[in-house]
């Protein structure tokens, strides 16, 4: 599940560094409820970051060769943003609204629906890349 070095997990900062397999995702829904949960979160900010983690570490199990990546989340005043860094450059590519019966495709959209903020950048420190999403901690997440 999780490496044997935490890397940070402040007051305002959680990061984690760990190998995306499906089998332990539950536990990092779970871990990242909890530490939005200690910061305060709504039930609907809690939900959105369930969601969130489930669906970043699933796109990392299904489309990056390397499944080492790390998880951080951020407090920022009353919003918190959720990252997901992996070493794969190609960036997820997310349309209109996806058909319902598509075999892939709706995660992301349904995500970046159901955010504050979306998006997905190149890093420039090593060869991968970041997807991150953002909710209001203490309400609405829209």
């Amino acid at each position: 599940m999780a490496s044997s070095v935490r890397i940070t997990n402040n007051q305002n900062v959680y990061g984690q560094s760990l190998i995306a397999e499906s089998q332990h995702i539950e536990w990092w829904r779970r871990e990242a409820a909890d530490v939005v949960g200690r910061w305060g979160a709504s039930a609907s900010a809690v939900e959105v970051v369930r969601l969130g983690v489930s669906e970043l570490l699933s796109n990392v199990i299904r489309h990056v060769a390397e499944r080492r990546c790390y998880l951080r989340i951020v407090r920022i005043g009353g919003e918190v943003t959720v990252q997901v860094f992996d070493r794969s450059r190609q960036l997820p590519v997310i349309g209109e609204a996806p058909d319902w019966d598509a075999e892939s495709g709706r995660g992301l959209w349904m995500l970046r629906e159901m955010a504050t903020r979306f998006g997905c950048e190149h890093t420039f420190h090593c060869d991968g890349k970041i997807v991150w999403f953002s909710c209001d901690l203490h309400g609405d997440p829209r």
